[in-house]
């Protein structure tokens, strides 16, 4: 046993919950058992870890700028309010966990069961019809994370045993019902990329392209304006994030003064003008989303051609979950910036009306939530309904996640930790199984499992002739449906 844990240490260490080298290996492996020579394995093992690592690069820039300018607004104001994010959700569930006495290292313990269920799901795929694998390793340490303290919370006379394997059953089948979920909107996004999404908006993205062709049905999609005069500008992907974020941070940056700026950016010299500064901060959004567009084009094409041979060797008709910022290559450049924007109009909205109609708990925008799930949003929603589906459908995922977040981070007591988790489905779905949890104890447990299980089912009755064929040979089903 303590081999196996030394293995499976070295593992997630390394490489699970290192994304960049889990999808270079799967690359790798891949190839090789395409019967590729190893030099060509070799160089996309290096492609698609690079790519990756390129991608991290922009997410981590994105983040670590402008997550703090928004957390600050509590220290600005003087307020004690949860900060809805995933890195500030962790950070709340692991302080409510030791707090209660528990040891947090569990919580890599159920990412090996919900991992291997996720698996195994796969593997029975006749009888599941869970087509996807989730690989998406810093995603799954959040969220193992968070819902580690729900389960004490939920259970907190539970062994650790149990509590490990009932939440390694939940969330394996929480990845691979999810994920699966993503699969006929992602397969239409990229004219078969041949990759689901495996992040935090899931539910999300699945409800995003159900609604958003009904909501823009006769809309102008972003690649259709033709904007007149000085409006021609925002034509370009980069001018338009640059002016936008520019009106978006310079207000917020402005009220937050030079002074409370300093003591948390080291980056701004004593010396630099403000205005400048934010200028400069503001333009680095439009670096970063730029970067991180160049490192998804490179993993994706390894990873989609790759994959196959695991695909036809290990996990037959599988295909693989990875970050939601895969889908931004494949979409209009300017809708990751317009649901960024509308996402966090809808939450600035709804934060006021916590204020004014005196909420227990006081929310405040975190930076992930509000740009990777809205921007998601909006990319998907412009390719069914255009520019108005890409703003109403970020609106309202604003409002649901500060509503949501609100109420978990209420419920769950993690608000007086300072956080919650904060993005789409950690504010709407998983609220939902918390109270089941609650209140159906064990039996409600079997319940929300029996549940998702049952999604897959209800996905494969409405398409049989088409479900499998979609993820395994997209061309084949394009050419299907279009006579």
């Amino acid at each position: 046993m303590n081999i196996i844990m030394t293995i499976w240490g070295f593992f997630q260490n390394n490489i699970l919950t290192k994304p960049a080298f889990f999808v270079g290996f799967i690359v790798l492996i891949g190839y090789l058992l395409l019967k590729r020579p190893f030099y060509e394995a070799l160089a996309g093992f290096i492609k698609a870890t690079v790519g990756y690592l390129i991608l991290n690069v922009a997410a981590g820039g994105l983040v670590n700028n402008f997550r703090p300018i928004l957390a600050v607004l509590k220290d600005r104001f003087n307020l004690t309010a949860a900060v809805i994010d995933p890195y500030f959700g962790q950070a709340a569930a692991q302080a409510a966990v030791e707090k209660a006495g528990k040891s947090f290292s569990m919580m890599m313990v159920v990412l090996l069961i919900a991992f291997i269920f996720n698996i195994v799901l796969v593997l029975l795929r006749k009888w599941t019809k869970v087509r996807t694998v989730f690989i998406t390793g810093h995603i799954m340490v959040q969220q193992s994370s968070t819902a580690l303290w729900m389960v004490f919370f939920c259970f907190p006379q539970l062994s650790n045993a149990g509590v490990v394997t009932m939440l390694g059953l939940l969330l394996g089948t929480y990845w691979a019902v999810a994920s699966n979920l993503t699969v006929e909107a992602c397969q239409e996004l990229t004219e078969g990329g041949g990759f689901a999404v495996g992040h935090q908006q899931m539910f999300g993205i699945w409800l995003t392209d159900k609604i958003a062709g009904k909501i823009g049905k006769k809309g102008k999609k972003l690649e259709d304006l033709e904007l007149p005069g000085f409006l021609s500008i925002f034509n370009e992907n980069v001018v338009a994030t640059g002016i936008l974020m520019l009106v978006f941070f310079g207000i917020i940056m402005t009220i937050l003064g030079p002074e409370l700026l300093h003591k948390i950016d080291n980056t701004f010299g004593k010396t630099q003008n403000f205005y400048f500064y934010i200028i400069e901060k503001s333009f680095n959004f439009a670096v970063y989303l730029s970067i991180l567009q160049l490192g998804v084009r490179m993993f994706v094409s390894e990873l989609t051609e790759s994959f196959q041979g695991i695909s036809n060797r290990l996990l037959p008709g599988s295909i693989p979950a990875v970050d939601c910022a895969a889908t931004y290559g494949f979409g209009h450049p300017n809708a990751i910036t317009i649901g960024f924007l509308f996402g966090a109009l809808g939450q600035f909205l709804m934060i006021i009306g916590l204020i004014v109609f005196k909420s227990p708990v006081l929310i405040i925008t975190g930076f992930v939530p509000v740009f990777f799930d809205n921007a998601t949003f909006a990319v998907f929603a412009n390719k069914k309904g255009g520019l108005k589906a890409a703003a109403i459908i970020p609106f309202i995922s604003g409002i649901l996640q500060v509503l949501g977040g609100a109420f978990a981070a209420y419920f769950f007591e993690l608000a007086k930790f300072g956080g919650w988790h904060g993005n789409f489905d950690w504010d709407t779905v998983w609220p939902i199984i918390g109270v089941i949890m609650k209140y159906g104890k064990y039996a409600g447990v079997a319940v929300v499992i029996l549940l998702l299980l049952s999604i897959p089912q209800f996905q494969y009755r409405k398409n049989k002739d088409h479900y499998f064929t979609i993820a395994e040979d997209y061309e084949s089903y394009a050419s299907s449906i279009s006579k």
